[in-house]
């Protein structure tokens, strides 16, 4: 049995590092690029969050349409169609000359995201329980490399037009899940069947996490994502408003990301070790306490170091909510994701209207407090389900 189940496994993991990866990617080279689609399309700042707004609605649109589609035997066909539909949507975008057709494709380009990630996630799900050990931190950690990289990218070739750059990046992943699409079936293969971490039927017969224990692993990815919306787009200002310079305050995102992949890279093996919950508690505690030490000092280097511990100690919260929505099926990990991106979506709106209220130093302190909730619930929420 073991030398039947172990090729399938590795294949699954690898093939899946590579979903994960060049979703990253592309996301980055999308995201770093926006001000080039704003300057070509030549809209506004209020368009261009309209079309952020429409690829938002579509990825909403695309994790609930996953959650129902996201059958293991369809798994294969959602993570290829899904890829290279998000590839032929960045071509698209890069041609874009207009606020209407900048919004039509943001609403493809987001359903495609959603697909592909409610079925990289499902798929993740089904081989980390066939592995029965965690390997879920290690493939988030593949999506934050790829985004680390497509960052790199995009700085590396800024002379060069956004719609070569487009292009260029997505053939090239398009190709990857095209050439891998034969291969990628082993991800559904019986071999992978679950056998446990499974959740009893409910009174009403069917199976499925209890609702309320859904929508607490909703909220805690919520308000962890509403910290990763803070960093993306708080972080640099916050090290600007200290005096920092633009090239220092532009790292302290890097910075916050470069800790969350290390983090997601060891995360597997702590988890295993001592359990996903204590790992989520510890790691909630120490990014509540680091930021929170980051704001309070006046100082560039304290407040690098402090994004730096937020993003090491909530690097392994959404891969430990992932998986345990996992024992719901991909329904419920739609709904998580869902309710998290809301999270992702509002928090810098949040976080800009209190700015103006307070003070940024004091909005920030937030996502602080949202990590430290995320501490106190995580034993509750990612207890293992009776079966």
């Amino acid at each position: 049995m073991t030398l039947t189940v172990a090729p399938e496994l590795a294949r699954s993991r690898r093939l899946l590092t590579g979903y994960f990866a060049g979703l990253g990617v592309v996301m980055a080279v999308w995201g770093a690029r926006m001000p080039a689609v704003q300057h070509t399309a030549q809209v506004s700042t209020a368009a261009l969050a309209l079309v952020l707004l429409a690829a938002a609605l579509g990825m909403v649109a695309g994790l609930k349409a996953g959650g129902r589609l996201a059958h293991p035997a369809r798994l294969p066909v959602l993570l290829t169609g899904g890829t290279i539909g998000l590839a032929a949507c960045l071509v698209v975008l890069g041609d874009c000359r207009s606020l209407g057709s900048l919004l039509a494709a943001a609403l493809v380009f987001g359903a495609a995201h959603g697909v592909l990630d409610v079925a990289a996630n499902a798929a993740a799900v089904r081989c980390q329980d066939a592995h029965g050990r965690p390997v879920m931190a290690g493939l988030h950690a593949a999506y934050s490399a790829g985004a680390l990289a497509g960052a790199a990218l995009a700085a590396a070739t800024a002379h060069i037009s956004h719609t070569v750059v487009f292009a260029a990046v997505a053939t090239a992943v398009a190709a990857a899940a095209g050439a891998a699409s034969r291969l990628t079936r082993c991800v559904a293969a019986p071999a992978l069947e679950p056998v446990h971490h499974r959740v009893a039927p409910g009174p009403d017969g069917r199976r499925g996490l209890p609702k309320s224990r859904l929508w607490l692993l909703g909220a805690l990815a919520a308000a962890t994502l509403l910290g990763e919306g803070a960093a993306a787009d708080w972080a640099a200002v916050h090290l600007h408003g200290l005096g920092a310079t633009t090239a220092t305050s532009a790292a302290a995102y890097a910075v916050y990301s470069g800790a969350m992949a290390a983090g997601r890279l060891v995360g597997d093996r702590l988890t295993a070790r001592f359990g996903a919950p204590a790992v989520v508690r510890t790691g909630a505690a120490l990014a509540a306490l680091g930021l929170t030490t980051g704001l309070a000092g006046s100082t560039i280097t304290f407040a690098l170091l402090g994004w730096a511990a937020f993003g090491l100690g909530l690097s392994v919260t959404v891969p430990s909510l992932i998986t345990a929505a996992g024992a719901g099926g991909p329904r419920a990990v739609a709904t998580v994701a869902v309710t998290g991106y809301v999270g992702l979506l509002a928090g810098p709106a949040i976080i800009g209207a209190l700015a103006t209220l307070t003070a940024l130093p004091q909005a920030l302190l937030l996502p602080a407090l949202l990590a430290a909730a995320v501490a106190a619930l995580a034993p509750k929420a990612l207890e293992k389900p009776t079966s």
